[in-house]
């Protein structure tokens, strides 16, 4: 299965190439097609996140009345969920989605002539940073430098932006996360990763950047502006009534 994907996506890159005359700007067309794509899927995850939001004290007043009862606190908070159409899974599958194209990428460039240049900004898509500076040196690998600050910086800015819309407890390790993700993502573009897939990151990056300040805004103000008016009208019902707890028995002297 992995192969044909692999097969699948090489044709779709060479393909590419044939109507750009450019394996960088074919890479870049790739992402795009694929964000276009996701759309629809980030639209649905978007709204699921804003009703989490507007239901959040809801759930964290039901894990505090059951918290000594595991198994009724998943009952009530299913409930919730399944009244205010959450799916909590469903912000994770867009990402899940692009991941394999994300790792196929470093099996198609392979087969990717070392000429594959992206204009004449960057001369292979095919390698590293590490490598081209031990090929050519710092100065000619000053562009393919500036991508991997742009993939590094381009890890940090999204998660700053959700952490926005996030409860003040919540910013700082959303903060600290992101910090932490964006060294370790500046040291495998430099020591490992292709020009190509940092292409691909970049240009996804921005375009999550730009859609989450454009449309998704728009979309989570509009979807928990509906949610409240929703749970306004059919309050979720949460019943307080705990177990009664026996007293366990006492072993006679």
């Amino acid at each position: 299965m992995w192969e044909w994907f692999i097969n699948f996506l090489t044709w779709v890159l060479n393909s590419l190439y044939g109507f750009t005359h450019d394996y960088g700007l074919a890479v870049i067309v790739l992402t795009l097609i694929i964000r276009l794509l996701l759309t629809p899927l980030m639209t649905h995850s978007t709204k699921s996140t804003a009703r989490m939001q507007v239901v959040q004290p809801k759930l964290q007043e039901i894990q505090e009345r059951y918290a000594d009862d595991p198994v009724r606190m998943q009952e009530e908070l299913r409930k919730v969920y399944a009244d205010m159409k959450f799916n909590p899974l469903g912000g994770c599958l867009p990402l899940l989605l692009q991941m394999p194209v994300f790792f196929g990428l470093f099996s198609v460039v392979r087969a990717v002539p070392e000429w594959a240049c992206f204009f004449n900004i960057l001369p292979s898509i095919s390698l590293s940073v590490a490598q081209v500076v031990e090929q050519s040196g710092i100065v000619a690998a000053l562009p393919y430098v500036a991508f991997d600050v742009a993939f590094g910086a381009l890890t940090f800015l999204p998660m700053v932006l959700t952490a926005r819309n996030q409860p003040a407890e919540q910013r700082s390790s959303s903060y600290l996360m992101g910090g932490v993700m964006s060294i370790m993502m500046l040291w495998f573009g430099w020591a490992s990763c292709p020009a190509a897939v940092l292409l691909y990151y970049v240009t996804s990056s921005l375009w999550q950047v730009i859609q989450q300040q454009v449309i998704t805004k728009r979309v989570m103000e509009k979807a928990k502006a509906e949610a409240e008016a929703e749970a306004a009208n059919r309050p979720v019902e949460v019943d307080v009534v705990r177990r009664e707890k026996k007293p366990r028995p006492h072993k006679k002297g």
